[in-house]
């Protein structure tokens, strides 16, 4: 086994630190109000859901009830089974479905606008969106789901996909961005921007994703350990 924390408390920055990484997971996680979000800028219902999810999280966080936000880490040993927290699961969830879900909309969507030149990423979240978020809920459900298992025992691992995703989609979405952006002060519109968005989100994509698979990015090392070694830790 290997231990993964020396300290017995995580320090108070550390806990503050995680707390508006949560606010935003949650803030973004209704898809049609983030589809607006995004279309028209922030209305009343943002704010209010804003607000909503602030006290609900600064409440958890203060009883210590969140990932990270925790007084004392949960999981010190890789390869220790111990039973998931259930704020754990809904939490992590939740994340996946902020980094699967809306990265895998802006693929579609340019894919199609650098067929058609029709740019449909608002309407399929409409189409789409919730179809896909419940695919990661049965997920987890179905004990598929990376830090959202029902054990820790894999958590060397899980954690690592975890971060290769955060890695791989939050660059991605930044580069198509500023594809889209620079292609409007050189006069491209249309298709021909639409296809250079889809070379360069799927180049960044593919680098990235390259570079977590091969554990050089933070946190992206992973760490495996054989059945006999999870028991003998468990002991």
């Amino acid at each position: 086994m290997k231990k993964v924390v020396e300290r017995e408390r995580n320090k108070t920055h550390y806990r503050v630190l995680h707390l508006p990484i949560w606010i935003w997971v949650f803030w973004i996680l209704p898809g049609h109000l983030t589809a607006a979000l995004f279309q028209h800028g922030p209305d009343r219902r943002h704010w209010f859901w804003l607000a909503v999810i602030t006290v609900v999280l600064a409440w958890r966080g203060w009883l210590g009830r969140l990932p990270g936000v925790e007084p004392k880490p949960y999981v010190t040993y890789w390869g220790v089974h111990q039973p998931n927290l259930w704020y754990r699961v809904l939490c992590y969830t939740a994340a996946w479905i902020d980094l699967l879900v809306p990265f895998s909309l802006n693929a579609i969507g340019i894919v199609i606008a650098s067929v058609t030149g029709t740019w449909l990423v608002p309407q399929l979240y409409d189409w789409l969106y919730y179809p896909m978020a419940l695919v990661v809920v049965l997920a987890t459900v179905l004990d598929w789901t990376p830090r959202a298992k029902r054990s820790t025992r894999y958590e060397g691992a899980e954690r690592a996909w975890f971060y290769v995703a955060i890695w791989t989609v939050v660059p991605t979405q930044l580069v198509s961005w500023a594809a889209w952006r620079l292609g409007g002060p050189l006069g491209l519109a249309g298709i021909e921007l639409a296809r250079i968005r889809l070379v360069a989100f799927f180049v960044a994509a593919a680098f990235f994703l390259f570079l977590g698979a091969k554990g050089r990015l933070p946190r992206t090392a992973r760490y495996h350990f054989a059945e006999g070694d999870a028991v003998a830790a468990s002991v």
